[in-house]
């Protein structure tokens, strides 16, 4: 699951995207760019998958970024099948949603960004913060790092 989020900077805004595991919301790969081009968002995909190896279904809502050939391409090629939201579906990506709310909230709004190189370090620690410290209620109150290995290596087991 992926999304982009509009991070306020003092001089404007930068755009964020995040790769997202869906079942764990351990979140996979992301990327900050002071333009809305899809490079980085392809950027962001690629590492998810060198990492983490292909999902078998990447959601997107349809933004030009996550149509665009780039974007369509890597993901035939790595064998993933694209979804994408129809409108209104706003629940396909209430996960990816709620994690911009707790980055705003947690991170974002408390430190007054001044610029792109504070920015990736204060979403870079809350990232991490998100995916090894931070308990889920939905998780059994565990991690997002937590079940995402468990079902890694009960994959690997079978």
């Amino acid at each position: 699951m992926r999304r982009h989020y509009l991070i306020p900077v003092r001089r404007g805004s930068l755009y964020l995207v995040a790769i997202m595991a869906w079942a764990t919301r351990k979140v996979l790969a992301w990327r900050l760019s002071n333009t809305l081009h899809a490079s980085f968002c392809v950027e962001a995909l690629e590492e998810a998958i060198d990492k983490y190896g292909p999902p078998e279904i990447m959601n997107t809502d349809q933004g030009s970024q996550f149509t665009g050939a780039d974007w369509i391409t890597t993901l035939s090629e790595a064998g993933v099948r694209v979804s994408m939201d129809g409108r209104g579906r706003y629940l396909d990506n209430i996960f990816v949603d709620r994690l911009w709310r707790s980055l705003k909230q947690e991170a974002i709004y408390l430190t007054g960004l001044q610029d792109g190189f504070q920015a990736r370090r204060v979403i870079q620690g809350w990232i991490d913060f998100y995916n090894t410290e931070r308990s889920h209620s939905a998780l059994e109150h565990r991690t997002p790092i937590e079940p995402y290995w468990d079902n890694k290596n009960e994959k690997r087991a079978a």
